[in-house]
């Protein structure tokens, strides 16, 4: 499977037909995509059709990865946390081979995500596989938005060390953590994971804060992703059925988390907290985006009136 950079997706053309949905409306849609609700329940809550928010969600993630890289630009953030979040596209990577009409990027899919650890904010992420090419682009991207040394953790994943390597060379301070795994618990259920028998924090490249090698906070956003976004539920027909579309979705779903829904916490945006926005936005402020960016419409040829 190809990796996904979402800030590519910002070169896709947006069209719209003459017929528009009122404003509110087309923002009531955005905001039950960003709050769990699958696309044929909206269509169905709503009177929606469900080829209008398919078409709704493919322009609103192409506006908001555009704002999300224009907007998300130099973070002073201290320490950054990075981790990577299963889903799958038509089936599951184990089925692939046997699944009927599988499209060639069918399987396993992986959203990566890098956050300030203090204002909670999403500076970077993408849509792709598990590789070492996805973790570089991840971290390169991560480069490019903040301004000064940060200090970095990650699970142990090896393909953290190559990219951090080459995004940040000796200019950063990198710690992992390493969870240990005893064996499965017995009866094994379906899901039954292996029991963690302990956590080994790793210093990797200069001086880490051992009080903050953590990937805790992205952890918790792991969950916070799973429960904004119905294509991320498991044991739910809810996943998603193209690649596209998901990456759209969490483009919308990382402006929307950014800049738009007030942190429980923080009782604010992440971005407010960031001091990269002064106040909040709405969901109104993507459909101007949308508008803004469609094409004029083409009148037809001019036909002289008969005189009588």
């Amino acid at each position: 499977m190809c990796y996904m950079c979402l800030t590519l997706s910002i070169t896709q053309h947006i069209e719209m037909g003459m017929n528009k949905l009122p404003t509110k409306k087309r923002a009531q849609v955005l905001n039950l995509l960003c709050e769990g609700m699958s696309m044929r329940a909206i269509a169905r809550s709503t009177d929606v059709s469900f080829n209008t928010i398919v078409k709704m969600l493919e322009d609103a993630g192409t506006v908001c990865a555009q704002m999300h890289d224009e907007m998300v630009r130099d973070v002073n953030a201290k320490r950054v946390q990075c981790d990577e979040i299963w889903a799958f596209n038509y089936c599951k990577q184990r089925t692939v081979a046997s699944a009927k009409a599988a499209p060639a990027d069918a399987g396993d899919i992986w959203t990566w995500t890098g956050i300030d650890a203090d204002s909670k904010l999403i500076i970077s992420y993408l849509v792709g596989d598990r590789s070492g090419q996805a973790a570089i682009e991840l971290m390169d991207d991560i480069r490019d938005r903040i301004t000064d040394r940060v200090q970095i953790s990650t699970d142990g994943h090896r393909a953290y060390l190559e990219a951090v390597e080459g995004a940040f060379g000796g200019d950063v301070d990198y710690g992992q953590v390493i969870k240990q795994y005893g064996a499965t618990p017995t009866p094994a259920g379906r899901y039954s994971p292996a029991e963690c028998t302990g956590v080994k924090k790793v210093r990797v490249e200069g001086n880490p804060d051992d009080a903050h090698i953590s990937t805790s906070f992205v952890e918790v956003h792991n969950k916070t992703m799973r429960m904004h976004m119905r294509r991320f539920t498991r044991l739910t027909n809810g996943h998603s059925k193209k690649v596209a579309n998901h990456a759209h979705m969490v483009a919308l779903y990382t402006l929307f988390y950014n800049f738009i829904r007030t942190h429980s916490k923080l009782r604010m945006t992440p971005a407010m907290q960031a001091g990269i926005a002064s106040t909040f936005l709405t969901f109104e402020d993507v459909i101007a985006r949308i508008d803004a960016a469609q094409p004029p419409a083409k009148r037809g040829p001019y036909k002289k009136k008969e005189a009588a």
